[in-house]
């Protein structure tokens, strides 16, 4: 019996439309693990940027609190501007403090506690986040490129998992770097077929004979849509933009930028006027952005009052330009000696790869091979100028070539390069028929020999280690901090009003001040008679940093004794309590039950699950707990042993609570 040719076609065509959905598919489990995850929640805590350069500055705004805001934000030296936080966290919060009050009536919670405070503005950065999702489909689109598997690789990076939903200048400059590639490229496609159709008229013109057919052809060539300033005005605004939101967004815009000045160039009907044309446009269509800017700086940070601009009492010293202070600030290696300093190929050995993995690896041994080839002379292996693989690498490459001229690099600097790698190596990774890394649109490339199986193990280190990051920062770095800042803020609520509440901590990371709603010192309060009066703080952080045991515990002895002082002579009372990681929490102890001169008596309030400190990393004795794993086994797990519940005890932040005890 023959086979029916129309319904094995339908039948071929019904498995391909079932295996297309199945790959687009794991794109959509990664985006929703991306929104899913800020409500798990994720209490990993990457850098106190985080929270100190958003968050922290937005809630004081926000709320009638004191918060502790960092030295970016110093009125006599700003160097960051403040438009970006408000628009990231302090949107979030005027929106919070309208649901609160609802809330509080019909279910009985308040929203103004740590985790929905950091929940809020976590919702809008994933929100915002997915712009760049938006921004590669688009890209891939107009050049005619597979977007599913690039969707998918670069929804399960643990830049976008993790990254991207934290209030991070640098998600942010992400953004603003996704949305700049997507435009230009879009000028740039859009530039070469309308140069291609007025060289080709323009070449049928001089071949004319007749004057009616150089007519007809002059008329066709003026009728081709304009394109040589399309998306001026906004280009423009996204650089001016990312600059003040990140100043090292000149190293990000440089190479979108410089592409779109020179579209076209070369050709017949676009030269080096249309080049210096462009350049003017686009800082004239700059400038309104930067004004308005640089007066939202100026206000926010009082150079600038609302009486002065009414009696035209302004001069040069009532505005602040941020980003000039920014680079005045980092040009000075001293300064940056307090931040830390570190070798200049950092970026490329270590950063690129803890990153994007394969995918950076990948990426910088294909620009070694470009760069060989091109020390060779041998220009036809290189991409040409005028497309989007030159664009896209490019936007790889010299953005951390320039970030790495500064000695402090992090990897969260160079997180906006993701983009142009999935867009150029997703297929060396993902595609199992691809055996070579494609670099140029032409018959030439650059090869990176993969055959199907190295393929497969590629894809599966990138989603092992992915995974991997994605749960380390995630959840277990730092990660007992926010669980922390919210018992403290329980704490303070439940405490007796006068008692004051003393917070020390060692090797972690510091304690987001913005989360507690701490009262406002700094407001003056009426009474019921009339008196005016100021309250005063009633919690006290002490942070010790990476000090050695002797003096973190001299220093803390010395302060109850200071609080045991004012307890006496102005009756007010205290709790101290001390932060540690669990790794540092024996070698504390030990020092205090060998100490004879202090009365302290240290009682363990709780420890919060999972915790890492870089500073203080565990201690685990691998000969211990392979004992004990192998007990585990003859005893068929019934008998946990002490030796796994020390191991386990090591990832965890340990609370203290410190007493004196009067000698009787």
């Amino acid at each position: 019996m023959q086979n029916n040719p129309i319904s094995c076609c339908a039948q071929n065509d019904s498995h391909s439309i079932l295996h297309f959905c199945s790959k687009r598919a794991y794109y959509w489990v990664f985006a929703l693990l991306r929104i899913a995850s800020n409500f798990i929640p994720q209490n990993g805590y990457i850098h106190p940027d985080e929270f100190f350069q958003y968050i922290e500055v937005a809630s004081g705004d926000s709320f009638d609190i004191d918060v502790n805001k960092p030295w970016e934000f110093n009125v006599t030296f700003p160097v960051r501007n403040s438009l970006f936080p408000h628009m990231c966290v302090r949107i979030p919060y005027l929106i919070l403090g309208s649901l609160s009050p609802h809330c509080e009536y019909y279910f009985g919670f308040s929203l103004k506690s740590p985790y929905y405070l950091v929940l809020f503005p976590r919702i809008l950065m994933t929100v915002l986040s997915f712009i760049c999702d938006y921004c590669l489909y688009k890209i891939c689109l107009i050049f005619h490129e597979p977007y599913v598997n690039r969707l998918t690789i670069f929804a399960s990076s643990y830049v976008m998992l993790v990254y991207s939903t934290r209030t991070f200048s640098n998600s942010v400059e992400m953004i603003f770097t996704s949305i700049l590639l997507y435009h230009v490229s879009r000028c740039i496609e859009f530039s070469n077929k309308v140069v291609l159709q007025s060289d080709y008229l323009a070449d049928k013109y001089y071949r004319a004979t007749t004057g009616v057919e150089r007519t007809k052809l002059y008329k066709l060539r003026m009728s081709l849509p304009p394109h040589s300033l399309n998306d001026c005005l906004l280009l423009a605004t996204i650089a001016v933009c990312g600059m003040f939101n990140r100043p090292t967004f000149i190293a990000f815009a440089f190479i979108p930028i410089f592409f779109w000045l020179q579209r076209g160039l070369g050709s017949r009907s676009v030269g080096f006027l249309d080049f210096h044309i462009r350049i003017f446009m686009f800082v004239l269509c700059g400038v309104p952005m930067v004004l308005f800017l640089i007066l939202y700086d100026s206000l926010y940070f009082g150079y600038l009052t609302a009486e002065e601009i009414g009696k035209f009492e302004i001069s040069m010293n009532n505005f602040v330009v941020t980003p000039l202070n920014f680079l005045r600030y980092n040009v000075i290696t001293d300064n940056l000696k307090n931040h830390g300093l570190h070798p200049r190929f950092l970026h490329f050995l270590i950063n690129i790869p803890l990153l994007f993995n394969i995918l950076g690896i990948i990426g910088i041994l294909t620009f070694i091979k470009m760069l060989n080839s091109g020390l060779r002379g041998r220009w036809l292996e290189l991409p040409k100028i005028q497309n989007i693989e030159s664009l896209m690498m490019a936007s790889f490459v010299v953005p951390v070539m320039l970030l790495s001229i500064f000695p402090h690099q992090e990897p969260r600097f160079i997180i906006p390069v993701l983009l142009p790698l999935v867009f150029l190596f997703t297929d060396s990774i993902k595609d199992p028929t691809s055996s070579a890394v494609k670099v140029a649109d032409n018959d030439r490339t650059i090869p990176v020999k993969l055959n199907k199986k190295s393929t497969n193990q590629l894809i599966n280190i990138w989603y092992f280690f992915n995974i991997l990051f994605a749960v380390f920062y995630g959840f277990i770095h730092q990660g007992g901090v926010l669980p922390l800042t919210t018992h403290l803020s329980k704490e303070l609520k439940a405490k007796p009003e006068l008692t004051h509440i003393h917070y020390f901590s060692s090797h972690t990371y510091s304690l987001p001040t913005g989360l507690l709603h701490l009262r406002n010192t700094k407001k003056t309060y009426k009474s019921d008679s009339g008196h005016k009066y100021i309250l005063a703080q009633d919690f006290h952080m002490n942070e010790m940093g990476t000090k050695n045991v002797e003096s973190i515990y001299n220093r803390i002895s010395l302060a109850i004794l200071d609080y045991e002082e004012t307890l006496e002579v102005k009756k007010i009372p205290y709790r101290l309590y001390y932060a540690l990681p669990s790794s540092f929490y024996n070698e504390f102890i030990e020092y205090a039950a060998n100490n004879h001169t202090s009365n302290l008596k240290i009682n363990q309030i709780q420890s919060f699950y999972p915790h890492i400190s870089m500073e203080k990393l565990p201690y685990l004795d691998v000969s211990k707990c392979c004992h004990a794993i192998e007990s585990c086994i003859v005893s068929m797990i019934n008998n946990m042993s002490d030796n796994i519940l020390n191991c386990v005890k090591q990832f965890s932040l340990v609370l203290l609570q410190i007493e004196y005890i009067k000698e009787r």
